[in-house]
């Protein structure tokens, strides 16, 4: 879950699903007013709903920055059954085997590399727990992030935090590389919202086309022979562009495309 901007004087709070290395849009809402934090109520209504269309019996992890580390969220997250890594403030307090402390105490006490994990802790400021709290400094970075989980691992914890990146490849896709929502003129939140049901189907159906162009030889004609360095969508786009500038029937290719991914049996 993370959001961004859209149109003019929007912010759109979205949840992603993450499959094959890129996140592709559930659910979102929309709201004007300048970039910023969303209303934790507004985060929980979102999860609610999500949670909802989820089959039973599917594991769920939701990934979250530090936006996302609310502790009524949290609980929401713990009663749907659902697991969470979400990134929180050094300012926090927590308390812990009998200490109360900041968590930035925890950073200045590791160095580039490390990690510290403590189980069964507490936040203070709305006294919510028992959880993992995880203070994390990868070499190259400045300085330690801190995450808070219910998950049993941290390692595994840490590992599906990288995921939460995803989200960003499809804001830039939407926005400066793709689509570029964010030079719409557009300010009324229920038109904003509509356009991005047009662009978030039409983003699914070019990294379609992107996964048809790896797939089928198409990379060598509209890209180069030896090496590729595009995503699935810049592929996409490509393809789009070169099969309107060749004429070709885009909407029989598509079905036939489709109906040829189902008779093989694949999603």
């Amino acid at each position: 879950m993370d959001g961004s901007v859209v149109g003019r004087g929007g912010v759109a709070l979205m949840l992603h699903v993450v499959y094959k290395g890129r996140a592709l849009p559930l659910t979102w809402r929309v709201r004007q007013g300048p970039k910023g934090h969303f209303p934790e109520a507004l985060h929980i209504a979102l999860v609610e709903l999500v949670s909802g269309l989820i089959p039973e019996g599917a594991q769920v992890v939701f990934l979250g920055d530090g936006e996302f580390d609310g502790t009524r969220l949290q609980q929401t997250m713990q009663d749907a059954g659902w697991s969470y890594v979400c990134r929180t403030g050094c300012h926090r307090t927590a308390w812990w085997d009998g200490e109360t402390f900041r968590l930035d105490t925890l950073g200045a006490c590791i160095k580039p590399g490390t990690l510290i994990e403590l189980s069964e802790v507490w936040l203070t400021r709305k006294a919510y727990g028992p959880i993992m709290l995880i203070c994390g400094w990868a070499k190259g970075y400045k300085e330690p992030i801190y995450l808070v989980t219910n998950m049993a691992s941290a390692e595994e914890a840490c590992r599906l935090y990288t995921k939460r990146f995803l989200i960003e490849t499809f804001f830039s896709d939407q926005k400066s590389r793709g689509f570029h929502l964010h030079k719409s003129h557009l300010s009324n939140p229920q038109r904003l919202s509509r356009l991005l049901i047009a662009s978030c189907l039409a983003y699914i159906w070019i990294v379609y086309l992107g996964a048809v162009c790896t797939q089928e030889g198409w990379v060598s004609i509209i890209h180069r022979h030896h090496r590729c360095d595009l995503s699935l969508f810049q592929l996409g786009l490509r393809l789009l562009e070169h099969f309107l500038n060749e004429d070709y029937l885009l909407l029989s290719l598509f079905i036939s495309s489709f109906r040829s991914q189902k008779v093989s049996g694949s999603e």
